[in-house]
Protein backbone atom coordinates (compact mmCIF):
# COMPACT_ATOMS: atom_id res chain seq x y z
CA UNK A 1 0.00 0.00 0.00
CA UNK A 2 1.09 3.53 -0.81
CA UNK A 3 2.09 6.04 1.77
CA UNK A 4 2.13 8.89 -0.27
CA UNK A 5 -0.73 11.63 0.23
CA UNK A 6 -2.71 12.17 -2.45
CA UNK A 7 -5.10 14.80 -2.12
CA UNK A 8 -6.58 13.84 -5.47
CA UNK A 9 -8.58 11.26 -3.45
CA UNK A 10 -12.28 11.17 -2.51
CA UNK A 11 -15.11 9.04 -0.74
CA UNK A 12 -18.85 9.20 -2.16
CA UNK A 13 -21.00 9.34 0.98
CA UNK A 14 -25.03 9.15 -0.06
CA UNK A 15 -26.03 7.19 3.58
CA UNK A 16 -24.65 6.53 6.91
CA UNK A 17 -21.27 7.41 5.98
CA UNK A 18 -21.86 11.06 5.71
CA UNK A 19 -22.82 11.63 9.15
CA UNK A 20 -20.90 8.31 10.51
CA UNK A 21 -17.81 7.66 8.60
CA UNK A 22 -15.63 6.10 11.34
CA UNK A 23 -12.51 7.19 12.80
CA UNK A 24 -9.88 6.51 10.46
CA UNK A 25 -12.01 8.30 7.44
CA UNK A 26 -12.37 11.35 9.54
CA UNK A 27 -8.87 11.86 10.82
CA UNK A 28 -7.56 11.76 7.34
CA UNK A 29 -10.48 14.11 6.02
CA UNK A 30 -9.23 17.70 4.48
CA UNK A 31 -12.43 18.81 3.18
CA UNK A 32 -15.95 18.13 1.81
CA UNK A 33 -17.35 18.67 -1.39
CA UNK A 34 -21.20 19.40 -1.01
CA UNK A 35 -24.24 18.57 -3.80
CA UNK A 36 -22.38 15.57 -5.70
CA UNK A 37 -25.12 13.44 -7.32
CA UNK A 38 -24.64 10.25 -7.85
CA UNK A 39 -24.29 8.83 -10.89
CA UNK A 40 -26.30 5.89 -10.72
CA UNK A 41 -29.33 5.10 -8.37
CA UNK A 42 -30.10 4.70 -4.87
CA UNK A 43 -32.75 3.00 -3.27
CA UNK A 44 -33.45 1.30 0.74
CA UNK A 45 -32.88 -1.71 -1.17
CA UNK A 46 -30.44 -4.13 1.18
CA UNK A 47 -31.76 -5.36 4.59
CA UNK A 48 -28.53 -5.17 6.42
CA UNK A 49 -26.93 -7.44 9.29
CA UNK A 50 -27.03 -8.15 13.15
CA UNK A 51 -25.64 -4.60 14.13
CA UNK A 52 -28.56 -3.07 12.51
CA UNK A 53 -31.24 -5.33 13.18
CA UNK A 54 -32.15 -6.29 9.80
CA UNK A 55 -32.60 -2.24 8.84
CA UNK A 56 -32.95 -1.27 5.45
CA UNK A 57 -29.97 0.77 4.27
CA UNK A 58 -29.38 2.59 1.30
CA UNK A 59 -27.27 0.97 -2.00
CA UNK A 60 -26.74 1.42 -5.76
CA UNK A 61 -29.69 -0.13 -7.90
CA UNK A 62 -30.01 -1.14 -11.82
CA UNK A 63 -33.55 -0.82 -11.79
CA UNK A 64 -35.78 2.04 -9.87
CA UNK A 65 -34.73 4.49 -7.14
CA UNK A 66 -33.31 8.13 -7.44
CA UNK A 67 -29.40 9.47 -7.93
CA UNK A 68 -29.24 11.42 -4.82
CA UNK A 69 -27.34 14.51 -3.78
CA UNK A 70 -24.19 13.10 -1.53
CA UNK A 71 -21.61 14.63 -0.62
CA UNK A 72 -17.38 13.59 -1.67
CA UNK A 73 -14.99 13.05 1.63
CA UNK A 74 -11.98 14.72 0.08
CA UNK A 75 -8.62 12.37 1.61
CA UNK A 76 -5.14 13.06 2.72
CA UNK A 77 -4.51 9.60 1.92
CA UNK A 78 -3.02 7.17 -1.32
CA UNK A 79 -5.76 5.39 -3.36
CA UNK A 80 -4.72 1.71 -1.76
CA UNK A 81 -4.91 3.78 1.66
CA UNK A 82 -8.15 5.14 1.10
CA UNK A 83 -10.06 2.13 -0.25
CA UNK A 84 -8.80 0.13 2.38
CA UNK A 85 -10.26 2.79 5.20
CA UNK A 86 -13.10 2.43 3.37
CA UNK A 87 -13.59 -1.41 3.61
CA UNK A 88 -12.54 -1.40 7.15
CA UNK A 89 -15.30 0.80 8.25
CA UNK A 90 -17.97 -1.02 5.95
CA UNK A 91 -17.17 -4.37 7.53
CA UNK A 92 -16.94 -2.82 10.87
CA UNK A 93 -12.99 -3.25 11.39
CA UNK A 94 -12.07 0.41 11.96
CA UNK A 95 -8.27 0.46 13.13
CA UNK A 96 -7.70 -3.31 12.52
CA UNK A 97 -5.34 -3.15 9.60
CA UNK A 98 -7.36 -5.36 7.20
CA UNK A 99 -6.63 -4.95 3.56
CA UNK A 100 -8.99 -5.09 0.73
CA UNK A 101 -9.60 -7.87 -1.88
CA UNK A 102 -11.65 -7.92 -4.61
CA UNK A 103 -14.26 -10.16 -4.27
CA UNK A 104 -14.82 -12.95 -7.41
CA UNK A 105 -17.70 -11.89 -9.56
CA UNK A 106 -19.51 -14.93 -8.58
CA UNK A 107 -19.48 -14.18 -4.59
CA UNK A 108 -22.46 -11.84 -3.55
CA UNK A 109 -23.04 -10.13 -0.72
CA UNK A 110 -19.58 -8.92 0.21
CA UNK A 111 -18.32 -5.28 -0.12
CA UNK A 112 -17.01 -4.19 -3.33
CA UNK A 113 -15.31 -0.63 -3.72
CA UNK A 114 -15.66 0.93 -6.61
CA UNK A 115 -13.80 4.06 -8.43
CA UNK A 116 -14.86 7.05 -10.29
CA UNK A 117 -12.33 8.55 -12.51
CA UNK A 118 -12.42 12.69 -12.29
CA UNK A 119 -15.88 12.80 -10.57
CA UNK A 120 -16.89 16.39 -9.74
CA UNK A 121 -13.56 17.54 -10.33
CA UNK A 122 -11.66 15.02 -8.02
CA UNK A 123 -9.27 12.49 -9.57
CA UNK A 124 -10.22 9.36 -7.86
CA UNK A 125 -13.39 9.03 -5.74
CA UNK A 126 -14.50 5.44 -4.35
CA UNK A 127 -17.68 4.31 -3.22
CA UNK A 128 -19.40 1.33 -1.78
CA UNK A 129 -20.84 -1.02 -3.97
CA UNK A 130 -23.16 -3.41 -1.77
CA UNK A 131 -26.18 -6.16 -3.40
CA UNK A 132 -29.66 -5.27 -3.44
CA UNK A 133 -30.83 -8.20 -1.38
CA UNK A 134 -34.71 -6.62 -0.90
CA UNK A 135 -35.72 -7.49 -4.11
CA UNK A 136 -38.89 -4.98 -5.27
CA UNK A 137 -38.70 -3.01 -2.46
CA UNK A 138 -41.82 -1.41 -1.06
CA UNK A 139 -43.05 1.32 1.25
CA UNK A 140 -44.91 -1.08 3.45
CA UNK A 141 -42.01 -3.76 3.31
CA UNK A 142 -39.48 -1.35 4.21
CA UNK A 143 -41.56 0.32 7.05
CA UNK A 144 -41.94 -3.58 8.41
CA UNK A 145 -38.25 -3.93 8.65
CA UNK A 146 -37.37 -0.76 10.09
CA UNK A 147 -39.75 -1.31 12.68
CA UNK A 148 -39.16 -4.68 13.53
CA UNK A 149 -34.99 -3.79 13.92
CA UNK A 150 -36.09 -0.95 16.71
CA UNK A 151 -35.80 -3.78 19.23
CA UNK A 152 -32.95 -5.88 18.50
CA UNK A 153 -30.22 -3.63 16.56
CA UNK A 154 -27.91 -1.87 18.37
CA UNK A 155 -28.32 1.61 20.00
CA UNK A 156 -28.55 4.37 17.47
CA UNK A 157 -28.54 1.50 14.30
CA UNK A 158 -31.84 0.60 14.16
CA UNK A 159 -33.53 1.60 10.62
CA UNK A 160 -35.51 4.49 11.81
CA UNK A 161 -32.23 6.09 13.15
CA UNK A 162 -31.17 5.55 9.95
CA UNK A 163 -33.24 7.04 8.17
CA UNK A 164 -33.80 9.70 9.77
CA UNK A 165 -30.44 10.52 9.06
CA UNK A 166 -30.26 10.08 5.63
CA UNK A 167 -33.01 12.86 5.82
CA UNK A 168 -31.03 14.94 7.43
CA UNK A 169 -28.62 15.03 5.25
CA UNK A 170 -30.91 15.67 2.58
CA UNK A 171 -31.17 11.94 0.68
CA UNK A 172 -34.20 11.81 -1.07
CA UNK A 173 -34.90 7.91 -2.86
CA UNK A 174 -38.13 7.28 -4.92
CA UNK A 175 -39.00 5.68 -1.80
CA UNK A 176 -38.18 7.83 0.53
CA UNK A 177 -41.67 10.08 1.52
CA UNK A 178 -43.61 6.77 1.17
CA UNK A 179 -41.39 4.89 3.76
CA UNK A 180 -41.43 7.77 6.30
CA UNK A 181 -45.38 7.57 6.03
CA UNK A 182 -45.89 4.10 6.11
CA UNK A 183 -44.04 3.98 9.19
CA UNK A 184 -45.85 6.61 10.72
CA UNK A 185 -49.29 5.24 9.79
CA UNK A 186 -47.80 1.49 11.38
CA UNK A 187 -46.81 3.58 14.82
CA UNK A 188 -49.42 6.10 14.91
CA UNK A 189 -47.23 9.10 14.91
CA UNK A 190 -46.54 12.00 13.51
CA UNK A 191 -43.00 12.14 13.23
CA UNK A 192 -39.93 9.39 12.58
CA UNK A 193 -38.82 11.22 16.07
CA UNK A 194 -41.96 10.33 18.02
CA UNK A 195 -42.48 6.41 16.39
CA UNK A 196 -38.99 6.11 17.51
CA UNK A 197 -39.28 7.04 20.84
CA UNK A 198 -42.85 5.45 20.74
CA UNK A 199 -40.97 1.88 19.82
CA UNK A 200 -38.00 2.41 22.15
CA UNK A 201 -39.93 3.03 24.90
CA UNK A 202 -42.14 -0.36 24.22
CA UNK A 203 -39.15 -1.67 24.14
CA UNK A 204 -38.05 -1.24 27.35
Amino acid sequence: MGNHANPGTGILAYGSLIVDPGEEIDASKIGIIENAETPFAVEFARQSGAKRGGAPTLVPVATGGAKVIGKIILLKASIDDAVDMLYRREIQAVGSGKRYTIPPESVTGRVRVKQLRDFCGVPTVLYTDLDQNIESPSAAKLAELAIQSVSIADAGKDGISYLIGAKRSGIRTALSEAYTEAILEKTGTRTLEDALRKLLAEKD
